[in-house]
């Protein structure tokens, strides 16, 4: 091939490259009055990195936040799944639900979350470093955000929905 032909191969195949990947994003987020990073739905398990997770939370300050640390093959966290998804839609309109999955499969994510009808999204920390960079070792946690943004309360552990409702109460109080 000419020098010019293998230009425009090459030019071509990036712009497919780029369109393929905006086609296949897992990553859709809701944007509006969400902040940055949201995910629209619970299955969608965008990547996130400590900036994001970051942003995220800096989107959402007006709220105060529940964040879920959790895998699917964690056990614990299979305990205290039905217990969030149902102060979650108690307290749906005051309080924001995120999660974060960490070391998990997608797919085996997204079925967990279909599992125990989780109403609120999740971020996908892929290697751990979102939850490491928060000073945590293994899951599951919940960590309780004030509506300033101010780190309140983490819980270590499993936690009962007495122990939720108590958080989220104070939270709101």
């Amino acid at each position: 091939m000419e020098p010019m032909h293998v230009r425009r191969w090459v030019l071509a195949l990036t712009v497919l490259a780029l369109v393929a990947a905006a086609c296949g994003s897992e990553d859709p987020s809701s944007g509006g009055d969400d902040g940055p990073s949201l995910p629209s739905s619970p299955t969608a398990l965008p990547d996130a990195d400590p900036a994001s997770y970051t942003a995220l939370l800096e989107g959402l300050q007006g709220t105060p936040v529940v964040v879920n640390v959790w895998a699917s093959w964690c056990g614990p966290c299979r305990l205290e799944a039905p217990e969030l998804a149902a102060v979650a839609t108690e307290y749906e309109g005051r309080v924001r639900f995120v999660g974060i999955d960490v070391l998990d499969a997608r797919p085996d994510a997204r079925a967990f979350i279909r599992e125990f009808g989780w109403p609120y999204p999740s971020l996908f920390d892929r290697t751990g470093e979102v939850r490491d960079s928060l000073g945590l070792i293994g899951q599951p946690h919940t960590l309780f955000y004030g509506a300033d943004g101010t780190l309140v309360e983490v819980h270590l552990g499993s936690i009962t929905g007495d122990q939720l409702r108590e958080q989220v109460e104070a939270l709101v109080r």
